[in-house]
Formats: structure tokens, C-alpha cells, sequence
């Protein structure tokens, strides 16, 4: 008889999964490395809907289906809607990731007053992570069970100065306490983890001054930023089998960063 073949590790072959705010940045990055590990996506965007076309049609040069949903998650009124529409394109979802988040250095919203930001982060990157986390959850727990995983950031629960650093910590302690919780609520069919990425090179780290570049650099003992693909890698390990044993966890993704 043929020695049995192991499943490559962070192995998703037959998974379906739902990448929020997919269409650019972490999110692209985890919708390309699902596809590699063999997950059919959903790819979401709010508006850019050329962005989200391109990136499916790469998912599906790489094997997979992909079928791009439009919708504005700043609305609480699109969230059921937006649950229902990935289910029917999938059928069934295995993983939800929750990633989808207010720009507010290099995009639109950059322009705004501290309360509109506040206001703009309070209803997409924490709202939106609840309410969508508990809809595809309770759904998740009555089916197949399931893996959750939301976005966080590495300097939430440390502090950073300047308004962008409270009103990031602000909201992402939120997402970061209540990922915690429902871990606890969901268990054990279905698994809730938060990644919190460090200084990753989006779109506003490509264009920094150099004096964030140093520091940087200096702040973080590997000496360089973190790639989106270094996210989408960890993001695959936890919604893989191999992670069967974490939930409730928030794991960071910072070069080792610790002030």
C-alpha cells in the first residue's frame, strides 16, 4: 500500500472563504495567498470594483474561483445583506476575515476632522468587524463550524503618540477585546483569532518621509518593514487545520517590535 501523502502545511484545498476590504494592500495579499493554499474567495470591495475584477481574475489564474461583492460596510444596514450575498456565492464559508479598514492617512477620509475619523473607524473597522463577525459566526456554528479572523494592530494595547496612534488604538483595542470574547462565545465550533500587523508597507509606507523610514527601522529588531505577504502568511496558517488548537488569541505581526 502507498505511504499516505501529508497535506501541505496551512493546507485550505476546498475551503471557501470571504477577504474583506480585498481589492488593495493585507487584504489582497490574503485573498492571492488563500487561493494559493487552494480556497475558492470572495473578494470585497466598496466601490473599486476594477481592483476587485483584477484580483479575481488572478485568483482564477491561479486555479480557484473567485466572485467579487460590492458593498459599503460603513453602513450597518448592508451587513446583513452583504453575509447573505457571500453565502449564496459560495454556498457555504469556512473562513471570514475580517479586514476591510478606514485609510486614514493616504485615502479620502485623510481629510477629515479627529471626531469624523473617529466616527468613520467606529463604523467600519469596529462595527463592521462585530456585526459581521457574529452574523457569519452564528451561521458558521449551525453549519460546518468555522474560522474567524479579524485585524488588529501590534501598538493598540502599548499606545503611540499623535492622533492617528489614539485613534487607531482606540478602535483596534475594540476589535482586539472583542475577538477575545467571542472566541469564548463560538467555541468550540468555531475559531476566532486576531491578527495585529506592525509596520507593514501599505500604501502610506511607500510613500513616508524618511524620517518614519529610520524609525522604522529602528523600532523593529528585524530592521525592515513587514509585507502584506508576511500577514497573508500567518493569515493562512490560522484559518488552516494546523492551527486546531488557537482561538482567542491575537497574534503579532512585528518584526519582533516591542515599544
Amino acid at each position: 500500500m502507498a505511504p499516505e501523502t501529508a497535506a501541505p502545511f496551512g493546507d485550505l484545498s476546498g475551503r471557501q472563504a470571504v477577504v474583506t476590504g480585498s481589492s488593495s494592500g493585507i487584504g489582497r495579499a490574503i485573498a492571492l495567498e488563500f487561493a494559493r493554499a487552494g480556497a475558492d474567495v470572495v473578494v470585497h470591495a466598496r466601490q473599486s470594483s476594477d481592483h476587485a475584477e483584477r484580483l479575481a481574475a488572478e485568483v482564477r489564474r491561479l486555479g480557484r474561483s473567485a466572485t467579487v461583492v460590492l458593498a459599503d460596510l460603513r453602513l450597518v444596514e448592508s451587513l446583513p445583506a452583504f453575509v447573505d450575498d457571500c453565502w449564496r456565492a459560495l454556498r457555504s464559508v469556512d473562513v471570514w476575515v475580517n479586514n476591510a479598514g478606514a485609510d486614514l492617512l493616504t485615502g479620502e477620509d485623510a481629510r477629515r476632522g479627529f471626531e469624523e475619523k473617529l466616527q468613520v473607524l467606529l463604523d467600519l473597522d469596529v462595527r463592521s468587524s462585530v456585526v459581521l463577525s457574529k452574523l457569519a459566526g452564528e451561521r458558521m456554528a449551525r453549519e460546518a463550524g468555522g474560522i474567524i479572523l479579524n485585524i488588529g494592530w501590534d501598538q493598540a494595547d502599548r499606545g503611540m503618540e499623535g492622533a492617528s496612534g489614539e485613534l487607531f488604538a482606540a478602535s483596534k483595542n475594540a476589535v482586539m477585546g472583542f475577538t477575545r470574547s467571542l472566541a469564548v462565545s463560538l467555541a468550540p465550533r468555531v475559531r476566532v483569532n486576531c491578527i495585529a500587523p506592525g509596520w507593514i508597507r501599505t500604501a502610506w509606507g511607500e510613500t513616508a518621509s524618511e524620517a518614519w523610514q529610520k524609525r522604522v527601522r529602528k523600532e523593529t529588531p528585524l530592521g525592515r518593514w513587514g509585507t502584506p505577504e508576511d500577514v497573508a502568511k500567518v493569515a493562512r496558517f490560522l484559518a488552516s487545520s494546523d492551527a486546531a488548537y488557537l482561538t482567542g488569541q491575537v497574534v503579532r505581526i512585528n518584526g519582533g517590535a516591542v515599544r
